[in-house]
Order: structure tokens, then sequence, then C-alpha cells
């Protein structure tokens, strides 16, 4: 489990001569009750790894999409606990990995080591802070380490190249490459450089590159996952899950799921 899981699932994924699809849900939109169901929806239509994000009353990362998601989760009840203790209870139905991405009050207030003992007792395989910068991470990533837990870092294209080579240098599992200068939400269009971008960060990669924030159509998997490994996909996904259009979800994934040889 852990770091290794989510290495050998995108791996897979990319020897198979397709790329990487990884959905983000909100934890608790809908109630926890359906988080289960969701999860297994996701990984029967080819998911390679999914996204789950905790409720947070402040989420500086997040467009209005999610944000409404999470105001929802938070109405329903949901706790960092309550999504671990699902998780747990829900753990040997699933093969797929999971990695949850939340704010580190959460996870400090909930207790560091606690949080990682607890992540790895639930099956969760890696964590997305996007609040937490590389100077402070010292905090978090001993626990982390110690429960296998990989600590995915984000690069913006807004960081000059030296701090790229050090987020580069630090990531485990894979490198969120955040491909807008803004909150997640879904474009139509991306701005000038994305592809150069995605390019340059490939060449300092170890590990596969994800693409995320903005994309939203089977256009934008296919573009985008022909300069790096694989996209991730969350205000589309949300949206399609509230609104019961699964048939848009399955869309996206199988966008995913050709070989790219030659970039155009």
């Amino acid at each position: 489990m852990g770091k290794e899981h989510i290495n050998e699932a995108i791996q897979g994924v990319l020897e198979q001569g397709n790329k990487a699809f990884v959905p983000y849900i909100m934890a608790g939109d809908g109630g926890l009750e359906k988080l289960a169901d969701q999860i297994s929806f996701l990984e029967k239509s080819g998911a390679t790894v999914i996204e789950l994000g905790i409720p947070f009353s402040d989420p500086v990362a997040d467009g209005p999409t999610i944000q409404e998601a999470g105001i929802r989760a938070l109405e329903n009840g949901t706790t960092l606990k309550a999504v671990l203790e699902t998780l747990k209870e829900s753990k040997k139905s699933r093969s797929i990995p999971i990695v949850l991405m939340t704010y580190f009050n959460l996870i400090f207030v909930y207790g560091i080591e606690r949080f990682a003992e607890e992540c790895e007792a639930a099956g969760v395989d890696g964590v997305i802070i996007p609040d937490l910068p590389l100077e402070e991470e010292d905090s978090a990533v001993p626990a982390l380490s110690k429960h296998e837990i990989a600590l995915i870092r984000l690069a913006s294209p807004t960081s000059p190249k030296s701090r790229l080579e050090e987020i580069v240098k630090r990531t485990e599992g894979f490198l969120y490459a955040v491909t807008v200068k803004g909150t997640t939400g879904a474009r139509s269009e991306y701005e000038e450089g994305v592809a150069e971008y995605l390019e340059e960060l490939k060449s300092l990669s170890s590990v596969p590159v994800l693409a995320g924030f903005g994309v939203s159509s089977p256009e934008q998997v296919k573009d985008l996952g022909q300069y790096c490994d694989g996209v991730i996909v969350g205000s589309k996904i949300v949206q399609a899950l509230s609104k019961g259009k699964e048939e848009e979800i399955l869309e996206l994934i199988n966008a995913s799921k050709q070989a790219f040889i030659n970039p155009v």
C-alpha cells in the first residue's frame, strides 16, 4: 500500500500505452453513506487513483464548484474523522489507490501522528496538502514517511525553475502539475505555454507528472495527455456526480485510454 500502491497503479496504466486518470470527489457531498459506492463506480469505470477531498471552511485552492460541494458536505456533518472511519470500513471492497486532499489546519488539529496512523489503517495511500509549503513540511514528513503515506507536491507555473526542481525532487507518488494561475474550476482553454511547462516538468521529474486544475472535457484530457503522464479532473467530476450524469464521467475517463505517441 502507500507510495508503492500509487506507483504500481500509474505505471501499470502507462505501460499499456494509456494515460493516468485521477478523478477528484468531495467526501460527504451527498452524504458519507454514498462514498463507498462513488469510489466503486470510479474504480470500475477505469480511474487510476482517486483524489478524495476533505471539506474545509476556508479552501484557498478550490474554485466555486468544489467550494459548494465542500459546504454541502459540511452541512451533512462530514468530518476528517468520519471520512477516515468510512474508508476503513470499506477498505476491503476496493483496490484503487486513495489520495486525500486536505488543508494542514485539519491535520494539525487532528494530530499529525494520529492522522498518518489512521490514514494507513484506512487504506489511504497519499495526501495532497496545498497550503503546506516546502519550508514548513518537516512538521508532517516524518509521520507520513513512517506510515508509507506519499506526500504529493504541487508545482505551479508561476514558480521559478530552482523551486520547481526542489519540488520535483521531493514529491512522492506523482507530481501534481497545476496548469493555471488560479483556483480549481472548469475552463474552456489554457494559457499559452502550458505544453512547454508540462514538458519541462517531465524532463525534471523521476515520477509521473499529472496535470490538474481546469481539466473539464475529453478533448482537454487528450490534449494535455500529449505532454505529461495523465490528468486530474475535479470540478467536472463533482458536478457530474451531483447531477447523476455518470456518462460524462465515463467519457472523460475513456479519453485517457488512448495512447499518445507524438504531440501535435
